[in-house]
């Protein structure tokens, strides 16, 4: 076996040693951490939990101080799980490769870390671990930009709302109040089927919601028809208007709503963006004890 190929499947601690740069760097160290995650790209990875192992290694400056046993004056090793743990709680992801990158970038943001390495694999998809590995420093992962918070308007639409004459004429008078606005729909006046079973009914009435997100997209041009977290972020940051099709943001997000009312899912959307308010259009049930405030159109 050469050396390339014995290196390719060592602990990345040993990769670390081998390709370790002319100043002097520390490195710590986690090995063997196992945790079960939802994770995957294919259906029957959905809504069910698989053991992920993760070996991680850190390169440091060394402390330019003396430590005093100090626990604050280094990148403690909990720092790492506690990375792995908030990146894992943050939304359901199809890719470990993109697991590893967010893990790689949070472990950089530490003023101590130089160069991650980060190998993670799913140990329940035969009799063998399947996995990635990558290898980011401080100067080829450029840390996150701090730009300024934009708290949208969540706007929740019945269907005699987004039916009206005024439709147009109502998105006018919310718009200028100059802020990017997120519309969110119920579920259209039509029959659906009745599963009896709550994982797919709940699939089913997602979908419903969508379509008739794509019916208040027919009325207006403003109404730009979205799934993701990505492209919601984008419309805001750049004051655009946007409807949001619920089912991709829902079933991906850890912990995420577990009901389909549409009025509490908008309700969640407002939180989850800090939006400026929620305010609904049409004769609904308003929600108490919200965090963001409800207003009545």
């Amino acid at each position: 076996m050469t050396t390339d190929t014995r290196l390719a499947f060592a602990h990345p601690e040993e990769r670390a040693e081998a390709t370790a740069p002319a100043d002097p760097r520390d490195r710590i160290s986690l090995r063997d951490h196992v945790v079960e995650a939802e994770i995957g790209a294919f259906q029957k990875e959905r809504g069910t939990k698989q053991r992920l192992r993760f070996n991680v290694v850190v390169e440091v400056r060394p402390a330019p101080q003396p430590l005093d046993d100090d626990v604050d004056r280094i990148l403690s090793y909990d720092r790492i799980t506690e990375v792995i743990a908030d990146e894992l709680a943050a939304e359901r992801l199809n890719l470990l490769e993109t697991l590893a990158e967010r893990v790689a970038e949070r472990i950089l943001s530490e003023p101590q870390a130089m160069r991650a390495f980060v190998r993670i694999e799913k140990l329940d998809v035969g009799p063998y671990a399947l996995g990635v590995e990558i290898v980011r420093s401080r100067a080829e992962v450029p840390l996150r930009a701090e730009e300024g918070a934009v708290h949208p308007l969540v706007v929740y639409l019945d269907n005699a709302a987004i039916g009206a004459p005024d439709l147009s004429a109502r998105i006018d008078a919310l718009a200028a109040r100059g802020l990017p606005m997120i519309f969110c729909v119920g579920l259209p006046d039509l029959p659906r089927p009745r599963t009896g079973h709550k994982p797919t009914q709940r699939r089913i009435d997602l979908l419903a919601i969508e379509q008739n997100a794509w019916a208040l997209a027919a009325r207006d041009p403003r109404c730009v028809v979205v799934a993701s977290r990505t492209e919601i972020d984008w419309a805001v940051k750049r004051g655009r208007s946007v409807v949001w099709a619920p089912s991709k943001i829902v079933l991906d997000t850890v912990d995420g709503p577990k009901a389909t009312d549409p009025v509490a899912l908008a309700l969640w959307l407002a939180e989850q963006m800090a939006a400026t308010e929620l305010v609904v259009h049409g004769d609904v049930a308003l929600p108490a004890g919200s965090r963001v405030p409800v207003l009545r159109a």
